[in-house]
């Protein structure tokens, strides 16, 4: 069952999303482990495909880190974990250190950026911290109420000031959830990548790459080949229907597609 556990190298290119590749898990081997040597093979095909690895916490180890540091590329990285020196060191600073006023979205801020870190002698590079408070009004969709909720994040990069603003790391760091909404989800709810026909550890793989192959050109499609004007006020939906009328101009019986 390890081989339906996989790691997997999703790029963000503005309004453009492409699965690059995918590493199944060993088993007693971590997250972590499994994207180092996904990463190793894709540094050699796709060198400058990228600078900037965006991660969830799991990924927030030492050896991980210095990997990508010794390719030159930056990390940005989920840091929640309050064992962790770092995360009690920043925690201090920042009641030293008066926060800067922002905004994200329809969200206020008020953002600490701590630099130079150099509390975690495993990392070979000086770590930052970017520590955000954000508060706004979410209506609740039983009651219909609003109310006011406040939210904290906290993300450990090496991405130094002068490439990265405090703005643009909470911008960053938030864009991990266009990873988790736009690609697993989607690849699972739209795609159905879930669903394994065949309980093989090749099956199972080269199924997720076929799966990749139509993400990739369905979102290619949308996105390079139709204009601006003719996408504006149009849902994926819409789009999908089309497709879906085109290969079955006689309609479609029985359930023979179901829509992402």
């Amino acid at each position: 069952q390890y081989y339906h556990r996989n790691v997997t190298l999703m790029l963000l290119a503005g309004r453009l999303r492409l699965l690059l590749d995918m590493e199944p898990q060993r088993p007693g081997e971590d997250e972590a482990a499994t994207a180092m040597r996904l990463l190793t093979r894709v540094l050699i095909d796709y060198p400058r495909a990228f600078q900037v690895v965006l991660a969830d916490a799991a990924y927030c180890e030492a050896p991980f880190i210095n990997f990508l540091w010794s390719h030159h590329k930056y990390i940005l990285v989920v840091l929640k974990d309050e064992r962790r020196d770092l995360y009690a060191d920043v925690l201090g600073l920042c009641k030293i250190h008066q926060p800067h006023e922002g905004r994200y979205r329809k969200r206020e801020c008020l953002w600490w950026d701590v630099q130079d870190l150099t509390t975690w002698p495993q990392v070979t590079s000086p770590m930052r911290v970017v520590r955000s408070q954000e508060t706004c009004y979410v209506k609740r969709q039983a009651t219909k109420e609003l109310t006011f909720e406040t939210s904290e994040w906290m993300w450990a990069t090496n991405l130094p000031p002068s490439l990265a603003n405090r703005e643009s790391v909470v911008r960053l760091g938030h864009a991990r959830w266009d990873i988790e909404n736009y690609g697993f989800n989607e690849l699972v709810n739209g795609w159905h990548a879930d669903h394994v026909y065949r309980h093989d550890p090749d099956a199972i793989e080269a199924l997720y790459l076929i799966v990749f192959i139509a993400f990739n050109l369905y979102h290619a499609f949308l996105t390079l080949n139709l204009k601006p004007e003719y996408r504006k006020g149009k849902t994926e939906l819409f789009w999908i229907r089309i497709f879906i009328s085109e290969i079955y101009p006689h309609g479609v019986k029985n359930n023979q597609v179901r829509a992402p």
